[in-house]
C-alpha cells in the first residue's frame, strides 16, 4: 500500500463511519470553547461537557467571568483536575481578552498562544473549530493513530502535527481530526485493543504483508 493508496483508504473508511463528525466539546461561542477546550486537558470531554454547564450559568463570557473570584472558579471546576492551574488561566485570559482584544477571541494562532493556560492543542482547536482555519490538532487519541497506522512514529506529539500535516491534504484536516477521534475511541483504545477489530490499522497491516 503506496502513500496515495494509505490515504485513500483512511480517508473513505473514516467518510464512511463518520460523514459528520460533532464537537465533542459542548459550547455555543468561540470564547466558550476556548474555556471548554483549556478544560479537557488531561480530563475526558465526557466529564467537561458535565461542568461546564455549572460555570457557563454563572459566566458564559469575560465579562461575568472576571466577577467571579479565582476562588469561585476554581471550585466549580475542581471535578476536571489541575484546577488551580486551569482556574488562574480562565480569569487572567477573561482579563485580557477585555483589556486587549474587546472582549472577543482572538482569531490568530500567535494571539490565542499568547493567553494564559493555552498552548497550541487548545489555539489549534479554537481556529479550527471556531474560525474554520486548517490546524491539525493532536490528541492523545490522534497521536496513538498516526502511530499505528505508521504515518508518524510516535516520539513526540509536535512530531506527530508534522507528520499528519504533509500526510493529509490541508482541506480535510479540520474535519478528519475528528474522525479520527472518534474512530481511536470506537475502533483502536489504548487498552484492551482488539487489532482484529480496528478495521483501518489492520487492513494497513495486512496490505503491507501482502508486499
Amino acid at each position: 500500500m503506496n502513500k496515495k493508496e494509505k490515504l485513500h483508504f483512511i480517508t473513505e473508511t473514516l467518510e464512511e463511519l463518520y460523514p459528520d463528525p460533532p464537537i465533542p466539546l459542548d459550547h455555543k461561542d468561540p470564547y466558550t470553547l476556548l474555556i471548554a477546550v483549556l478544560l479537557s486537558a488531561q480530563c475526558t470531554d465526557a466529564r467537561v461537557n458535565q461542568i461546564t454547564p455549572l460555570l457557563f450559568a454563572k459566566a458564559d463570557n469575560p465579562y461575568d467571568m472576571i466577577k467571579l473570584t479565582q476562588e469561585e472558579i476554581q471550585e466549580i471546576i475542581r471535578p476536571v483536575g489541575l484546577s488551580p492551574m486551569k482556574s488562574h488561566g480562565i480569569y487572567h485570559l477573561s482579563h485580557i481578552l477585555i483589556d486587549k482584544y474587546g472582549g472577543e477571541v482572538p482569531q490568530s494562532f500567535e494571539a490565542l498562544e499568547a493567553l494564559p493556560s493555552v498552548g497550541h492543542k487548545t489555539a489549534s482547536v479554537v481556529m479550527s473549530t471556531a474560525f474554520g482555519v486548517p490546524a491539525f490538532p493532536v490528541d492523545t487519541h490522534i497521536h496513538r493513530m498516526l502511530e499505528r497506522w505508521e504515518i508518524s512514529n510516535g516520539s513526540t506529539v509536535v512530531q506527530s502535527e508534522k507528520d499528519a500535516k504533509k500526510f493529509f491534504p490541508k482541506s480535510k484536516w479540520n474535519k478528519l481530526h475528528l474522525q479520527i477521534i472518534y474512530y481511536a475511541r470506537a475502533y483502536s483504545p489504548a487498552r484492551n485493543w482488539d487489532i482484529t477489530k480496528d478495521i483501518i490499522t489492520s487492513g494497513i497491516k495486512m496490505a503491507k504483508k501482502k508486499k
